[in-house]
Formats: structure tokens, C-alpha cells, sequence
């Protein structure tokens, strides 16, 4: 249902290197990179039919987060998912929520783990156990 997800970026290169990091923990490879006429550069990082993008914001101003949104990328273990959670936070991210693990609900157990991106968005990995 969801084609594609666009954050934006005051430091698109750190947010480079930090989701390179993250991503290929994923087995995303590097984003395609894009200038718009006006100049800003946008990254396209596309991988298992989805698409996560990172824009400098084309009207100029500073990048800001949406208070209650969040990202969430599935992972294909628990392991996948403390690996992912780890490399994010030793490339900038900020651990939140949490420790990264188990959590019961009303849809069974699922593993979690919540940080922030070097620019506040808030990233969640997912991995629900089949």
C-alpha cells in the first residue's frame, strides 16, 4: 500500500552516512542521488519493493520532525533487529523507548526497538516472529 517514505534533512550528507550504516544492515545498498533544478539533493534508497528517501527540504527551510510519526523497518530477526538498533546508535542515532527486545501485546510477541536519526526522526525495527 505504501509506494514511498521522504524525511528531510539539515545535514543530508551525516544523514548519508548514518543510513548507509543503518540501511545496509538491512541489505539496502547506496541510495540513488538526485538534484532538483533548485539545487537541493534527495536520496532514494530502494530495497525489497520500497522506497525511503531523505530530502533537503526544496522551500528552504530547516528540516523538522512530526511529533508522533514514526518509521518502522521490518527486520528479519531479533538479531537483525539489536544489530540494526546498535550500528543506529553507534553512527549518531539516539536509543529511546526501551531496550531493544521482546514486548507482548495484544497481536502476541514482537521484537522492538525505537531510536531517533541524527535530525530527531524517530525509527522503529520490527520483527514479528512467524
Amino acid at each position: 500500500m505504501i509506494n514511498h517514505v521522504m524525511i528531510g534533512s539539515s545535514d543530508i550528507e551525516k544523514t548519508k552516512s548514518f543510513y548507509n550504516a543503518v540501511l545496509g544492515v538491512l541489505g539496502a545498498g547506496e541510495p540513488m542521488e538526485h538534484v532538483n533544478d533548485t539545487g537541493q539533493k534527495r536520496l532514494f534508497y530502494i530495497h525489497d519493493g520500497s522506497t525511503f528517501s531523505i530530502s533537503e527540504p526544496i522551500n528552504g527551510q530547516p528540516a523538522t520532525v512530526a511529533n508522533g510519526s514514526t518509521i518502522g523497518f521490518v527486520c528479519r530477526s531479533p538479531e537483525q533487529l539489536v544489530e540494526f538498533h546498535d550500528v543506529a546508535i553507534a553512527n549518531g542515532g539516539t536509543s529511546i523507548e526501551d531496550a531493544p527486545g521482546p514486548r507482548e501485546g495484544n497481536m502476541g510477541v514482537m521484537h522492538l526497538c525505537y531510536f531517533l536519526d541524527p535530525d530527531g526522526h524517530k525509527i522503529c525495527g520490527i520483527h514479528r516472529p512467524a
